[in-house]
């Protein structure tokens, strides 16, 4: 009389001899039916920007911000003009998180804003960022339970234990009346406080407790009930909230199944060494062939580090308290990420292999993404700095061979005609001169243009899309 579900898994069969013609037909299957749909179409994911950033001491993530700070630096986005679709609170925003403990990881399970520090409660931020115009993201970890915390002491039969780690205990999704007060509780919270984005973070290998509270012949029953509780919680969130999205974090895109995909996407796609641009380069290489939303962290204002953070997503970590990049390139970064993000939405080519050379320092990384709606797209290459290869030759993809397309080189502005057929036998990218002054000595090479370039059908005497020069970066 017990009746359990598994994962929803999807089979797509396709035919043909392009592998990538199967895979962007399943870029757009993801898209149109398991993705977040909000008004009839995919939700389209936002550049965020955080409150404040770490420290100082004793103080880890956002322990020592107060309420004033964090007005204060939204407002001080709205005097550089840089206000973000979305401002982020991360960790430590909760009580005990700014003092005693001064860690936000070791008090998850009291979701109670920080009384010290927030003692109107977290309404005041959402009430500024949307006085600004942006929305509100908040941080929640809900199935790690420290030790001391509300949720421990108050109810410790809602809570699995693993012999080895006594510090960390993982509530039980899987528990219905657990399930009902975290629906609930978390529910409340994000209704009082104004949130407009749900974040859920996971720091923590969640297989050990489900085995140790399994009974023998019941192995696999705590990670079905888990799984299913998960998935409930998060379209009780939804129902209650329409326009809520939800931010899928797990330490870093530890959780791109088919089932969380259909109800959030991972702003924060990985945990792996913050703002490393070989790693960045990589990630949105090898994800771009089968998710089109996900997003990582700027740090940097230079153009080698921004191209290699693009994406349909970005989090932005500029520090606007000291004297650390300029304010107009953070505010033509923001407007270039606007212009390049829809092509980000469409097909995606990799145009130099799959190979595991291409995670060395001596390599090129090329990709193409391309908009069968207007027959535009961008090419993003990058010549790392240990290369010698003072060029490359790329053959674009999804190209008209009848048509005659408008190429932008963005590195020096040079616009050339090509014809579809000859940009599919193949396009040559070269190297930056040094004297672009884009980057000297020995760092890497970045193309937009000719590395970011830009193609646009021509029809009769008009352009299909924006006109070349419309933002003054990329049409």
């Amino acid at each position: 009389g017990e009746r359990i579900r598994t994962p929803l898994v999807s089979l797509m069969f396709w035919n043909g001899d392009n592998l990538m013609t199967g895979q962007n037909k399943f870029r757009r299957f993801l898209l149109a039916h398991h993705s977040r749909q909000l008004d009839g179409k995919f939700a389209e994911y936002p550049y965020a920007s955080g409150f404040a950033l770490p420290g100082p001491e004793p103080c880890t993530e956002n322990g020592c911000l107060t309420e004033e700070m964090a007005i204060a630096m939204a407002r001080r986005h709205k005097q550089f003009n840089l206000v973000p679709e979305v401002f982020w609170l991360d960790a430590g925003w909760y009580t005990d998180s700014g003092a005693p403990v001064y860690d936000w990881c070791d008090c998850v399970g009291t979701w109670t804003p920080d009384t010290t520090r927030f003692p109107n409660g977290l309404r005041p931020l959402s009430d500024e960022a949307h006085r600004l115009g942006a929305r509100f993201l908040l941080w929640f970890e809900p199935e790690r339970v420290a030790v001391g915390s509300q949720i421990a002491e108050e109810h410790p039969e809602w809570l699995l234990k693993r012999s080895n780690d006594p510090n960390n205990l993982l509530f039980d999704l899987g528990n219905p009346e657990a399930l009902n007060w975290m629906c609930e509780h978390i529910g409340d919270l994000i209704e009082k406080n104004g949130i407009d984005y749900y974040r859920q973070d996971f720091n923590m290998h969640i297989s050990p407790y489900w085995a140790e509270a399994d009974e023998p012949d019941r192995v696999g029953i705590h990670e079905i009930r888990h799984v299913e509780g998960l998935y409930a919680y998060w379209d009780y969130l939804r129902e209650r909230f329409p326009g809520l999205l939800i931010d899928n974090c797990a330490g870093g895109g530890r959780r791109l199944d088919l089932e969380t995909m259909s109800r959030s996407a991972p702003l924060w796609r990985t945990d792996y060494s913050y703002g490393e641009v070989n790693g960045y380069q990589c990630h949105t290489y090898g994800l771009n062939f089968y998710l089109p939303i996900h997003g990582t962290g700027l740090y940097k204002t230079d153009p080698y580090s921004v191209r290699s953070a693009l994406g349909s997503a970005a989090v932005l970590n500029w520090k606007l308290n000291v004297l650390e990049g300029s304010i107009a390139d953070m505010q033509q970064i923001i407007a270039q990420y606007k212009e390049l993000r829809p092509y980000y939405y469409e097909d995606y080519y990799p145009l130099t292999g799959t190979a595991r050379e291409l995670t060395f320092d001596n390599a090129w990384l090329a990709y193409q993404m391309h908009r069968p709606s207007d027959q535009s797209g961008i090419v993003v290459a990058f010549r790392r700095k240990d290369n010698q290869q003072g060029s490359i030759r790329v053959q674009l993809r999804g190209v008209d061979p009848a048509k005659t397309y408008r190429v932008l080189n963005d590195n020096d502005g040079t616009v050339t005609t090509r014809s579809g057929a000859e940009l599919a036998e193949g396009t040559e990218l070269r190297r930056i001169a040094e004297e672009k002054g884009l980057m000297l000595g020995g760092a890497p090479d970045t193309f937009l243009g000719a590395g970011i370039q830009t193609c646009k059908k021509l029809i009769d005497d008009g352009f299909i899309g924006r006109p070349v020069g419309a933002s003054g970066f990329m049409m």
